[in-house]
């Protein structure tokens, strides 16, 4: 394969049918036989996702606020910040969201560089059971901006050779999910056996009865890992390397050795139970224009404010006699210039090293705020691959080398057989941004653990993608990169290690004016777009709960900053 035409890099500090054959020396084509199929849209299966499920990862619907408006600050425009804001515009608080980057969205952003490619900063695939994040985008009018794949998760092997754990069947839950395990091609028999003995010893069989006890108990697995779990319920080491590491990887970019128990039984649970919560959905194009896009533009709509490249240098901070801490302000600098924000509510909507750099060093005098440096973010590294053809096509090797059509796999892809664990043609999962005509495949892939690639020069990374890919992809030999990109993040995800759990903070804090929200705090889902989304719901409801406490403090502080006025008046007289 040839080597690179252009590159782009980045490095931020700490719907085809599946075939059934192999590629080889001989080819050998299988027909499929018809199956029925469930597919859904936002409109309807989806909105029965918070019926009999865990009420911690469904909340309902909050209360119309009345009591008095709040100015509010948030730091951070990813998708906790975003999502934070927008419960509060809607509750009638004044918002302004500031963010050191240029550009909104976090994690989930995206921007065009100079030569008109799309950069994100990560593959972002939708999950069923993203509830919150669904009721976000359907308040902000974003719902039809994604497309629903094939409700079957698919394994690439090495040669090939294509794994499938497929949810189609014309009866749901839970029945659709046993037919799933049982018939996977990505196993062997005996693993199919020993995996269904251990998924059958699990919470998740409670969860089908009794969702909130089931996961009291899933939450009480946090302190082993689920590679200890799994093999000690009977599961074999064989399939957690075939099948469970790359879907640990995607989820948790960590393998199942590493991966905390309570975040893989989590999604177990909602995919025993919920029938659309395994249907994965990608956006039509760039997340800039599809998600983050229509929030802004939501936010903006309701009188809410971003100020980007606007930077926090410091929290400002007093005591008060009885000893309580409270925020004064925040000191803000962009470029060469600086200013004091103040509000009645701070909400610092970060990542784990972001928070880590902004709060102060003394309040690491509370074991509140002392657990969050207990925990570490995981590197990943994300490669952009243009071709000059298809590389997921498979069946017709004419078809992969013709520039007219798309053609390939249309869904998001795992495999254990390359250091990539899960991605995706971009060009055909969300084209409105990614195809591009006279141009093929757009593969995204993501590189985890992304340890062994941070200090790799951009060049060396690229050349290891692409023998991976052709390891994978035997008939893409020929096809050549056209285009490429590489984005670093030295910390993104939180490590979600066993006994990591106990550290992630409350939204509400021992600062009674100072909220967090993000991911990696206090919430019943994983580190991921809905744990965000759902972070934001829950800072909200603390904000709007501390409401008359909040103008009681506001009033306490005008007071005090007067005196303090006329004391200096005062003085300069003398």
């Amino acid at each position: 394969m040839a080597a690179t035409a252009a590159s782009a890099s980045l490095c931020f500090p700490a719907n085809g049918n599946r075939p059934t054959f192999r590629i080889g020396s001989s080819v050998k084509l299988f027909k499929r036989p018809l199956r029925l199929t469930l597919r859904s849209d936002l409109d309807s299966n989806v909105s029965d996702m918070s019926t009999n499920a865990p009420k911690g990862l469904f909340p309902p619907e909050p209360e119309h606020y009345r009591g008095p408006k709040l100015k509010v600050a948030i730091i951070g425009a990813g998708l906790a910040g975003m999502s934070t804001a927008v419960e509060l515009l809607d509750q009638g608080h004044e918002v302004d969201i500031y963010d050191s980057r240029s550009f909104i969205g976090g994690k989930v952003g995206s921007f065009v560089d100079k030569k008109g490619n799309h950069i994100e900063m990560g593959l972002h695939v939708f999950f069923g059971c993203y509830n919150n994040l669904f009721r976000l985008m359907k308040k902000v009018g974003a719902e039809k901006n994604l497309l629903v794949k094939d409700h079957t998760h698919t394994f690439v092997n090495k040669g090939g050779e294509i794994g499938e754990l497929d949810f189609r069947f014309p009866v749901g839950a839970p029945l659709h999910g046993i037919r799933a395990f049982l018939t996977t091609n990505q196993l062997e028999p005996y693993d199919k056996a020993r995996n269904a003995v251990a998924l059958a010893l699990s919470p998740v069989v409670r969860a089908l009865v009794d969702p909130d006890g089931a996961m009291r108990t899933i939450r009480d697995l946090d302190n082993v890992s689920f590679s200890d779990w799994f093999m000690s319920k009977g599961g074999t080491r064989k399939s957690i390397q075939r099948m469970w590491d790359p879907v640990a990887y995607a989820l948790g970019f960590i393998d199942c050795d590493n991966i905390s128990a309570r975040c893989m039984l989590t999604i177990f649970s909602l995919f025993a139970t919920k029938t659309e919560a395994s249907l994965l959905r990608m956006l039509k194009g760039s997340p800039d224009v599809y998600l983050s896009g229509p929030i802004r533009k939501y936010i903006m709509d309701r009188g809410g404010r971003f100020h980007l490249r606007w930077g926090c240098r410091e929290i400002l901070y007093d005591k008060s006699s009885d000893g309580g801490v409270y925020v004064t302000g925040l000191a803000m600098s962009k470029a060469t210039q600086k200013q004091i924000i103040k509000a009645d509510a701070y909400v610092a909507a970060c990542d784990v090293p972001g928070i880590k750099r902004l709060l102060p060093k003394d309040w690491r005098e509370s074991q509140f705020f002392d657990n969050i440096y207990k925990l570490v973010g995981v590197p990943v590294v994300t490669v952009q691959l243009r071709y000059n053809g298809w590389v997921t096509e498979l069946r017709d090797l004419e078809r992969a080398r013709q520039l007219r059509q798309a053609a390939g796999l249309d869904n998001l892809l795992y495999t254990p057989d390359a250091d990539f664990s899960c991605f995706a043609d971009l060009a055909l999962s969300s084209p409105e941004d990614y195809y591009l005509e006279g141009q093929g495949s757009l593969l995204q892939c993501v590189l985890t653990p992304g340890d062994p690639y941070m200090p790799l020069p951009n060049d060396e990374i690229i050349k290891r993608v692409t023998k991976q890919v052709l390891e994978l992809f035997p008939s893409s030999q020929g096809l050549e990169v056209t285009w490429s990109s590489v984005v670093k993040i030295a910390q993104s995800l939180y490590r979600e290690g066993p006994g990591k759990d106990p550290f992630r903070p409350d939204q509400k804090t021992p600062i009674k004016n100072f909220f967090l929200a993000g991911s990696y705090t206090k919430q019943d889902y994983i580190d991921s777009m809905e744990g965000a989304t759902l972070s934001g719901r829950q800072a909200s409801a603390y904000v709007c709960s501390a409401g008359e406490e909040l103008v009681e403090l506001r009033k306490a502080l005008a007071l005090s900053e007067l005196k303090d006025a006329e004391t200096s008046d005062e003085l300069t007289l003398v």
